[in-house]
Formats: structure tokens, sequence, C-alpha cells
């Protein structure tokens, strides 16, 4: 099969995996409204190319939180990718480093965080975590990862409890018995990630995440570590706000791939709001529908600094382990310079706002008297 788009490798991906990972990845919550926002919202907004512009030669690189990476794009957390190849956090790390993006390993890796920076030392790496009840297991957490040289910390901030997730409580999700939590294998938390292996996930998030977190449990965690920390999960201006006043250092515009609150809006729709309110002051960052490289120039062009992939990284990995992720990297950054060449940007600082319009702004010049 020749793969010429994300959506070749989510039709290869669906051959390959067992239904059980299969519906854990691709379904959203409620009636999967959101999740289908996600992608319906980039198609409603239209380029405005300009035209006899210089593109002979592309600078698409960028610098994040200090990082200097090659392009705009990086890999969301995603959990347990064991389930979609073997090759699991490890290959697609290693993708990741050879594309020049960021990686943000999830809590719930089936490789270890230890596992991962040995394999992947040259890529950029970020760690995504959640504030547990018990508050020893996210402080062992960070230490790990900042001796482990991860960059940054993730934290996500839009699961105080389970979104409904249909297609999970139907099948009674549960990590199969041949995998495990890797950062979970000590005698310290042992314990904590048992549970998960014969249970589903619905009753391991309600035993163990915390749902009374606050704004005040993001300052313990800036006292716990010199590491920046980003807020995911961020969907309206107000909250981007108390952010900023809390001193993170970035934020991601994410609504969980549309698997917690349904109906809430698509991360493009929710950005220029963010955007309008803190740009100035902290790197807002965006995920959630991205599916080619005219999906990242619509989110730059609207003020994104630059965006991250889940799903799809997923379906790269199924389809052929760190290989196929290295793929569809390719595929995407060739989408996202052919899109730069043609409407005239030979940099990112060429992406101009106006280059960006809803579909409903050609009707009103259409319209006569």
């Amino acid at each position: 099969m020749s793969f010429v788009s994300v959506a070749d490798f989510e039709q290869k991906a669906k051959e390959q995996l067992e239904r059980n990972a299969l519906d854990y990845y691709k379904s959203g919550a409620g009636e999967q409204v959101t999740r289908g926002l996600n992608h319906e919202a980039y198609k409603r907004l239209r380029l405005r190319p300009r035209c006899l512009r210089d593109v002979s030669h592309l600078d698409i690189s960028c610098k994040i939180l200090g990082e200097q990476l090659a392009w705009p794009l990086g890999i969301a957390p995603t959990a347990m990718q064991k389930l979609a190849h073997p090759d699991g956090e490890i290959g697609t790390a290693r993708a990741a480093g050879q594309a020049g993006s960021i990686f943000i390993l999830s809590t719930l890796s089936t490789c270890s965080i230890e596992e991962v920076a040995a394999a992947a030392p040259e890529t950029c790496k970020w760690f995504q975590l959640y504030i547990y009840k018990d508050r020893s297991l996210t402080q062992q957490l960070v230490r790990r990862a900042e001796l482990a040289g991860f960059k940054a910390l993730v934290l996500t901030v839009d699961m105080p409890i389970n979104g409904d997730r249909r297609a999970d409580a139907r099948n009674q999700f549960s990590l199969p018995s041949h995998l495990s939590l890797a950062n979970f294998q000590d005698e310290l938390t042992q314990g904590f990630a048992s549970q998960f292996g014969g249970s589903g996930l619905n009753e391991y998030v309600a035993s163990h995440y915390d749902p009374s977190i606050t704004w005040q449990d993001v300052k313990w965690l800036q006292q716990l570590t010199q590491l920046p920390i980003v807020l995911k999960g961020i969907l309206t201006a107000e909250d981007a706000q108390l952010a900023r006043d809390a001193g993170c250092a970035g934020i991601i515009v994410s609504n969980h791939g549309g698997r917690q609150l349904d109906t809430a809006p698509a991360t493009i729709e929710a950005l220029p709001e963010i955007v309008a309110a803190v740009a100035h002051d902290l790197v807002v960052m965006l995920d959630g529908g991205i599916m080619q490289g005219i999906d990242i120039f619509k989110a730059l062009a609207l003020g994104a600094q630059t965006v991250f992939i889940g799903r799809p990284a997923l379906w790269g990995l199924a389809a052929n382990g760190q290989r196929g992720v290295e793929q569809l990297l390719k595929l995407m950054r060739l989408d996202f310079e052919t899109t730069m060449k043609l409407t005239g940007c030979a940099t990112l600082s060429h992406i101009q706002p106006t280059m960006v319009v809803h579909e409903s702004s050609f009707w009103k010049l259409g319209e006569f008297n």
C-alpha cells in the first residue's frame, strides 16, 4: 500500500489493531460531536494565498521553550503505545527525534521514562503527568523526569474524572496481561498500577485521579520543580489568563482529542480567543484534528506557535512501528512545505492571520442587493 495521507495510515492501522485497542485509540466521548468537530472545523476555514513571492528557500524551524526544532509539529502524549506496536513509545520518540520534533511521553506509557530517555537521547522530550490523590506519586514522577533529562512538564488539567467513553465501557477496556504501565513498576507504585490490569479504565481513574485539584496545586507543582510547566486542556481565555497568572510557561489548547467533554469546541475554534488573551505572555500551542500540513498552517495563522498530533502518530506506529511514524512525519512535513510555498510563505513569520478566514466570509462577499 502506498501511503499518501494520514487517512492511509489510519486505514492500515484499523486492519492491524485488535478491537479493544482500536476502540480505545479512536473513540471520543458521548456522541463524539467534539471528536468530529476537531476535523470538521478545519474544513470550514479558507486559505487566502499570496502570489509572486520568493519561496525557493524555506525556513520552517522554530524555537519552543528554548529548544530549537526543525518544524512546528510535535507528538502529543498518548497512553499505552505498545497496544499499537511492540516498538511502543520508544519507536515514536525516536521517530520524533529524527524529524526534529518534540515528543511528549504519557504517564500511562508502556515504556518507562528511563527507557525512553536511554533509547532516544537526542529527542526533545517533555513529560505529561497528572496530580494524583497520592501526591508522592506525582512527586516521584517529576523527579524521574528531571533526572532523565526531560525538558518540560505537561500537566493535564481537563481530566478530574474520565469522560463518557462509551466504547471503552462496552469493551470494559483494560490493559492486556502481557503489557504493563511501565512507570509504575517499583515497590512504591506497583499497587497503584495493579488495579488497572484487571479493571476498567473508569474504575482506575476514579480510584487514583484527584477531582479536587485547583490552581493552588499548579503552584504546588511549580515549587516542586525548576522545569517549565505547560498546562494541557485549556479551552477558554479565562483559564488561559489564570495559567499566565500562575506563572506557567505555556498552554496546549486541547479538548483531549474529544475524549472528555462532548460538545466542547474544536480546539481550532477555541484558539483565537486564547491567543488574543495571552499570546504575548506565554507559549500557546494546540492539539486536536491536525491531519495534514494545511491544518498546521491554519493553526499557526490563528496564533499557535506549534501544534501536536496524537492519533495520527498512533496510526503510523500501528502501521509499521517506528518506521511508520517516520514515514507519517515525513509526509506531513512535505505537505506543510507545499502549503507554505503555495501560500507565498518562505518562513513562519510570513504566515499572517489574514491568510485564514471562515467560509462564511465568502458568503458575505458574494451577497448582492
